[in-house]
């Protein structure tokens, strides 16, 4: 099999791409890229923290084409999802794998999985959850592939969307307390996206991690 996954080498998902690709390597042909247009057609291809819409016409040159993503589709579309869930008071994150089409979000379903989270991860730790359970459903998939396909299930239920994240979400209140805003905390990225607050007319950056518990 020809088998290639997608994913930008500035997302946090890409090293894990590569161990993926490793693993494919063992039995098939496998390639790893940061744009789609830079893979070969191929039997199955993976976009993995892939942010950019694929046009049809890519889709069709591979038989099929596997997104992974962090909601009960179709609840939960869009970008983000785990973040948003995480400030919503979620504890169990759903995990879909499904097909590509060209509408966002919106294709079969073939797997699905859970992330079960404590409440007190940071972000690090939860993509490293994330990617464990990512890369051991596109390893399922690729074992029963062909005959997974036929198990496919349409999305059922009323669609909903997340919108994309931006700096300014990871702004903290300073009247409120660490507890009330601590789900902000544990989702903000200290170097690319990190929590801040204004106070007295000038701006704050604030850094959150773990401590060594000795």
């Amino acid at each position: 099999m020809i088998i290639s996954i997608v994913t930008p080498e500035d997302s946090w998902m890409r090293s894990y791409s590569s161990d993926l690709r490793a693993i494919f390597c063992e039995n098939h042909e496998a390639f790893l890229a940061d744009r789609h247009e830079q893979i070969p057609d191929s039997d199955v291809t993976f976009y993995l923290g892939y942010d950019r819409i694929v046009p049809s016409d890519h889709l069709a040159r591979h038989k099929n084409n596997i997104v992974v993503h962090e909601s009960a589709l179709p609840a939960g579309r869009g970008m983000s999802p785990m973040t948003w869930q995480i400030l919503e008071g979620v504890r169990d994150i759903p995990v879909t794998l499904f097909e590509a089409v060209e509408a966002l979000d919106a294709g079969s379903i073939y797997l699905k999985s859970i992330l079960h989270t404590q409440g007190n991860e940071l972000l690090p730790e939860l993509r490293e959850a994330l990617a464990a359970i990512t890369l051991k459903m596109c390893r399922e998939f690729i074992a029963r592939y062909p005959d997974i396909v036929f198990d496919a299930r349409p999305q059922v239920g009323a669609a909903s969307y997340y919108r994309r994240r931006r700096p300014r979400d990871s702004m903290v209140d300073p009247t409120k307390t660490i507890e009330e805003q601590f789900d902000l905390l544990r989702v903000v990225d200290n170097d690319r996206y990190p929590a801040f607050f204004e106070l007295r007319g000038r701006v704050f950056r604030l850094a959150i991690e773990p401590m060594d518990e000795s």
